[in-house]
């Protein structure tokens, strides 16, 4: 059996590593592998392509296995995270930091949480009213509604629900209630201790399961077609022509069916409407030895940027001795503002921001970077659930296997997609070809 793995990123680096059989091979559109878990290394720093990457999982295989990738290559760190709003830095989750709001905003942010909590969770149609059913209107509207319209690009009306109980987890009223009055209150402890790769960024994590296939990787191999013949799939670039027993596609489910015969009208119009933004990352190097404490801050205000991250604070080798660095993320999608934007305009904006709200002096800067990561966030919007059903099923009756963020269409954190991929080599491993 010869296992065809399209794509080398994450996932299927992962998922190659964990085959039991040798008899496969991966093919890579680009001339390096890594996909959004890539890092750029120049001048002395280190930056990932995503902005803020970090090893942390409730899963505690995904979580051994990463670790055990690095080795010692790895730094422990603390979360120190805080949330910009109106000049000030409360602490993160937003709602584990009332304390840090002016009184009557306090007040108005634990009232709402407990009228809400009385009123019970109802019946939420779309994000905004499930977060207002959840978190009441104060801290609904001071940071959950704009910081997700925001990332999201999208107004939270036209949002879905089903993934945010998973990711928006609802804290117990007395750690609220200890947050409002200062006691001090943790949220999303399963990420409040997590790793950094020492050297080299996030990209250590693709790199060290590069290293253990990598005669079996095909790069520069961008798939344009595949067909299936009998029991065999050929997959094509245009000029070579691969033949597999079995395809596993880490690749996103866009390109997947643009390459594939006989997709049915109906599927196709499913994961046309299947939405993503991406991710342009702002990359700061500062002439200041330590710029700050904080792991990374949120912005649910006016700023160009959702999230800033300070990387010297994730590795003491992600900045020149004497220097440090922050990179910022933008959201976008293809056709708005920001993807007219020209790059040195995107570093002009952010750093006038950066430095408006008094995180960085822009005098300061000595080096600055952009880079676009075309496919960065599953948006799940209200026709989201359907959609993706519709895609996942047609592909999985088709025989191909799905892996990955954009091959499943799933909004999966790094850990998820090694649990995938683990869980997919385990199928393949177990069940071989399937006919």
């Amino acid at each position: 059996m010869k296992i065809g793995i399209l794509g080398g990123g994450l996932s299927g680096l992962a998922l190659a590593a964990n085959l039991k059989r040798g008899n496969f091979e991966i093919l890579e559109a680009e001339g390096e592998c890594g996909g959004l878990c890539r890092s750029m290394r120049e001048e002395g720093y280190t930056f990932d392509y995503g902005g803020a990457h970090i090893i942390f999982s409730r899963d505690k295989q995904a979580l051994s296995y990463m670790l055990s990738l690095l080795g010692d290559n790895l730094e422990a760190r603390r979360r120190n995270t805080k949330v910009f709003y109106k000049g000030r830095l409360v602490k993160y989750p937003f709602e584990n930091g009332l304390s840090g709001l002016p009184v009557a905003e306090n007040l108005e942010c634990l009232s709402g949480y407990a009228l809400a909590l009385a009123a019970g969770k109802g019946n939420p149609k779309n994000l905004e009213e499930w977060l207002r059913a959840r978190f009441g209107k104060g801290i609904a509207e001071k940071y959950l509604i704009p910081y997700n319209e925001k990332i999201w690009n999208l107004p939270a009306e036209k949002l879905g629900t089903s993934w945010a109980g998973g990711r928006i987890p609802q804290p117990p009223f007395l750690d609220v209630l200890k947050a409002s009055l200062g006691l001090g209150s943790e949220g999303y402890k399963h990420q409040l201790n997590f790793y950094y790769p020492k050297e080299l960024g996030i990209q250590s994590l693709t790199l060290a399961l590069e290293n253990k296939v990598r005669s079996k990787i095909t790069r520069n191999f961008r798939v344009r077609k595949i067909r299936k013949e009998g029991k065999k799939w050929l997959v094509s670039d245009g000029k070579r022509e691969k033949e597999f027993d079995q395809i596993a596609s880490t690749i996103p489910i866009h390109y997947l069916a643009a390459a594939m015969e006989g997709v049915p009208k109906g599927v196709r119009a499913s994961i046309s409407n299947l939405k993503f933004n991406s991710v342009a990352t702002v990359m700061l190097g500062i002439n200041s030895p330590k710029l700050n404490g904080i792991s990374w801050m949120y912005f649910p205000g006016n700023e160009p940027f959702n999230r800033t991250a300070f990387p010297g604070n994730f590795s003491s080798q992600a900045a020149p001795e004497g220097k440090s660095s922050a990179a910022a993320e933008i959201t976008y999608r293809e056709g708005d503002k920001v993807s007219r934007m020209s790059d040195e305009r995107l570093k002009e904006e952010t750093i006038a921001a950066l430095h408006d709200d008094k995180i960085i002096n822009k005098s300061f800067i000595g080096y600055s970077a952009v880079r676009r990561s075309k496919y960065a966030y599953v948006l799940q919007d209200l026709g989201y659930d359907g959609n993706a059903a519709a895609a996942r099923n047609y592909m999985t009756e088709s025989g191909i296997h799905l892996c990955g963020r954009f091959s499943e269409f799933r909004y999966l954190n790094m850990d998820a997609c090694i649990s995938s991929a683990l869980k997919k080599a385990d199928e393949l491993n177990r069940f071989g070809v399937r006919t």
